[in-house]
């Protein structure tokens, strides 16, 4: 049974920075594209970042640019989003995705077939 298991939200001030780890059990994910998204209330969910199998290519939305970096730990088939700089807008749950059908990223959420429960990151002004 596949499972995506995410930590380390939380709650943090303007300002401050969080690390989200996420987890992968069931299968190995070293050649797929894995990603984070946020839905924050009342909003629809949207693609904050992902990155390529091998770790060589990367996506951010535009407002997380220079703020949130996307790794990724195949050997411990990890993914990490660091968030720095986090602004009120952050406030969202974010979750892990797994796009296990391709090589390359790709943006809708209905293409990533394996999805964590979320975890909740609040940005207190």
């Amino acid at each position: 049974q596949v499972q995506l298991v995410e930590s380390g939200g939380g709650l943090v001030q303007a300002g401050g920075s969080l690390r989200l780890s996420c987890a992968a059990s069931g299968r190995t994910f070293s050649s797929t594209v894995m990603g984070w998204f946020r839905q924050a209330p009342g909003k629809e969910r949207e693609l904050v970042a992902a990155i390529s199998s091998s770790g060589s290519s990367t996506y951010y939305t535009d407002s997380v640019k220079d703020r949130f970096t996307i790794t990724r730990d195949n050997a411990k088939n990890t993914v990490y989003l660091q968030m720095n700089t986090l602004k009120p807008e952050d406030t969202a749950v974010y979750f892990c995705a797994v796009d296990s059908l391709s090589s390359w990223i790709r943006f809708r959420q209905d293409q990533y077939d394996y999805w964590g429960q979320g975890t909740q990151v609040t940005v207190s002004s």
